[in-house]
């Protein structure tokens, strides 16, 4: 079994970060800052926006946390899109009521908008950005593989499916967990990339030998986090594979912040600073 080991990668991105922030604030005083905004409690959730905080501070990006009552969102969106010193704002689903998503997430300044989920977002995804970088950092050419990309979620599968058609691809079919005959459909695939949420959706049999397979769901379990593949299928010796931990999430962190990194520079461009 190969594994695809995101957060080797990230460590090399994590360099390059550090460098660019130290220029944007040491010698163009710009100081990039990112805004998280909450409305429920998960301890999924936390974990990842801990995560984010943590990287930031690592490579010198402010995060501010926002954990509100969903009924101060707007007012809170429309505050940071003035604020001059935040150069990101997340806002970080599910939210207590998902109804509002996307009036909330179109509501995001365009130049904002690092999670990429607004309409008139100028910045690719996270995550879809991450499962691209981890399969080109392993050599994992897409042209020849009959590609399957279960969930078509927001977050996940739909920006990825239109970020590698926009790459020229057309071989990629979508599925969800609702798909009726997962099993044969999946057999037919070589490249499988999974974001339901539904724990152990995909099992051994749906799984050819060589397939490449990245797990990007993510569901509470007894208190942990796990994927979308069930356990059995990393008994697997013929395939290759994101982790448990250290796949696709270190990578998603890392892209997050080069679309942070990115929004600070145009603050940076209009200063005059067109080299960073």
């Amino acid at each position: 079994m190969k594994i695809l080991d995101g957060l080797e990668l990230s460590g090399y991105i994590k360099e390059r970060q550090l460098k660019q922030v130290r220029a944007l604030r040491q010698s163009w005083r710009v100081f990039p800052r990112l805004a998280i905004i909450m409305t429920i409690d998960s301890p999924v959730i936390d974990t990842y926006v801990r995560l984010k905080k943590v990287y930031g501070e690592d490579i010198g990006i402010d995060v501010d946390i926002h954990k509100i009552d969903q009924a101060q969102l707007m007012n809170l969106i429309t505050s940071l899109n003035r604020d001059e010193a935040i150069n990101g704002i997340i806002i970080q689903l599910p939210l207590a009521d998902m109804g509002v998503v996307e009036e909330a997430v179109n509501a995001v300044a365009s130049e904002k908008d690092v999670d990429g989920l607004g309409a008139d977002s100028i910045f690719t995804p996270a995550t879809a950005m991450a499962i691209d970088w981890l399969l080109a950092g392993y050599n994992v050419t897409l042209p020849d593989k009959e590609i399957v990309i279960v969930g078509n979620g927001r977050l996940v599968g739909a920006p990825l499916a239109k970020l590698w058609r926009a790459q020229g691809l057309k071989n990629i079919t979508v599925y969800d967990d609702k798909t009726l005959d997962l099993a044969s459909e999946l057999q037919k695939a070589n490249l499988i990339v999974t974001a339901t949420g539904a724990p152990g959706l995909i099992t051994r049999d749906m799984v050819q030998p060589g397939t490449v397979i990245v797990d990007a769901g993510t569901a509470s379990e007894h208190g942990k986090i796990v994927g979308d593949l069930a356990p059995e299928v990393r008994e697997l010796d013929d395939i290759t594979l994101t982790p448990i931990k250290g796949g696709v999430g270190p990578l998603t962190v890392a892209a997050l912040f080069d679309n942070v990194i990115r929004a600070a520079r145009i603050v940076a461009d209009r200063k005059g600073q067109q080299d960073l």
